[in-house]
């Protein structure tokens, strides 16, 4: 009779009464303890389910190999060989062990040494960056820096201008004299003017409704006069082919597709100043709600802002990503910036941090915000249907379809009515309060490569890819 586990005959033997094998009754306690099972056949096992073996007590022989002095020598130098050999193998363990040790303390203090050799060339480059005078005048060059901190009076500005409209914002009527859906369904086109620079998509209407900077290619600017119906000035903005058009007041903001950004007096067409922070193509510009500042993006993956007042360069922000649109939010504190990644990213312009990012899913072509403050449009390249996006929820509320690919996208001043154009024509839907639908009063076959609202919205203005001007009233 042996025990099941140990294989020796049992001191205390057991049985199992739903197996039938016998036990120690020490070891088969314990394995229950530590288990819960029985070991020869994996089945619940309690010690209540144990049943003690009665045995006659004797004394038990000894093993026939210690009967001898000859058989306990033997057993002795047995032991003595295992223990030789564990000692060994500890020694050798120990000295791998040490060996694996040193290479590591040599290996962290290497690795030590090129962390400060790489945090003494981070200073020194550091240092020898903030001696650099990066301020860059308003013909010279710029180079790629860190952002930098907007001045005191930038932000002034900023935070002025964020105050003054956001306060107003909810309680600013429509004016009287604004378009209606009955009107503008009735718009024609009433003129049309070719302008000297054809190519083109950069379309800009001054707040008076009367200029109209039209941009084409080799740099060329047009300024078209709605009330003389004839090209009052001409200019070239720099090289390569307009990519912006903005108004600042009375200056034209104007940015070229070889990273040029120029400021010109409309009137003259005198030019006030000319940046070049951008390394590669400049993809937008637009104007900060206060008319003080303006800023550009480009395909370089930095957003610049620019302080008209000292014609200087106020801060720039690198993304990592290109741009290809950008647009200020109407209280002024938020840029919002689109690129071929198909992400659209806000930032506070005060700090230059990212706010916000909408996954928009395809490379973005425009985007532009309603004057309610909380909806922005977006359109994609080669897209037929206008995006329209939720900014607080960070959700798409709808979907605009149109009969063609979408160029150019802009809303009216009260946040009733977007127009869409392309080479198909042009569409304009309305959003009404009162029912919260949309609807859509005009369509019209008209193409064109870019598209604004003249004022009051009593009109709307088309560039097509030939240079000609349109004007629908």
């Amino acid at each position: 009779m042996l025990c099941a586990i140990s294989g020796e005959a049992p001191q205390v033997p057991v049985v199992s009464s739903k197996s039938g094998n016998v036990y120690e009754k020490r070891l088969i306690e314990t394995y229950i303890t530590e288990n819960g099972t029985e070991p020869s056949t994996g089945e619940s096992l309690t010690v209540d389910d144990l049943i003690d073996l009665k045995t006659p007590q004797s004394v038990r022989p000894r093993p026939p190999t210690l009967t001898s002095i000859p058989s306990l020598l033997s057993v002795f130098q047995e032991e003595w060989d295992a223990l030789a050999l564990e000692t060994y193998t500890l020694r050798q363990n120990l000295t791998q062990t040490r060996q694996e040790l040193s290479n590591a303390l040599y290996q962290n203090d290497a690795a030590i040494r090129v962390i400060a050799r790489l945090t003494k060339e981070r200073d020194e480059a550091r240092e020898a960056l903030g001696k650099v005078n990066v301020a860059a005048p308003t013909n010279g060059d710029a180079m790629h820096v860190d952002s930098a901190p907007l001045p005191a009076r930038v932000v002034e500005k900023i935070q002025t201008a964020q105050d003054s409209l956001s306060a107003t914002r909810r309680k600013r009527p429509v004016p009287e004299e604004w378009a209606t859906g009955e009107s503008v369904a009735t718009y024609t086109p009433k003129v049309m003017t070719q302008t000297q620079y054809p190519g083109g998509s950069a379309l800009a209407v001054h707040q008076s409704g009367d200029l109209v900077l039209a941009g084409g290619v080799d740099g060329g600017v047009d300024v078209f006069s709605v009330a003389r119906n004839q090209v009052v000035q001409s200019f070239t903005a720099g090289s390569g082919t307009i990519t912006g058009a903005a108004w600042a007041g009375e200056r034209a903001i104007i940015s070229t597709s070889k990273g040029q950004v120029s400021v010109r007096d409309a009137a003259s067409g005198s030019e006030l100043g000319l940046f070049t922070a951008h390394t590669s193509g400049v993809s937008a510009v637009t104007v900060h709600p206060s008319g003080e500042l303006f800023a550009s993006v480009g395909a370089d993956g930095i957003y610049v802002v620019y302080d008209i007042e000292t014609m200087s360069v106020a801060t720039q922000v690198a993304s990592g990503g290109a741009f290809t649109c950008a647009r200020f939010h109407p209280d002024g504190h938020l840029l919002a910036a689109g690129g071929p990644g198909g992400q659209i990213k806000v930032y506070d312009v005060k700090t230059g941090t990212e706010a916000a990012v909408f996954a928009f899913g395809s490379p973005l072509k425009q985007i532009i915000f309603s004057e309610n403050g909380i909806w922005l449009a977006a359109i994609a390249e080669n897209s037929t249907t206008i995006s329209v996006w939720d900014i607080r929820k960070s959700t798409e509320i709808k979907a605009l379809e149109t009969n063609g690919v979408i160029a150019s996208i802009d809303w009216d001043y009260t946040g009733q009515f977007l127009v869409s154009a392309g080479p198909s024509g042009i569409t304009v839907n309305q959003y009404s309060k009162a029912s919260k639908a949309w609807t859509e009063p005009l369509k019209l076959a008209v193409p064109a490569t870019a598209v604004a609202w003249g004022k009051s919205a009593q009109s709307l203005l088309t560039l097509s890819s030939e240079g000609a001007i349109t004007v629908l009233a």
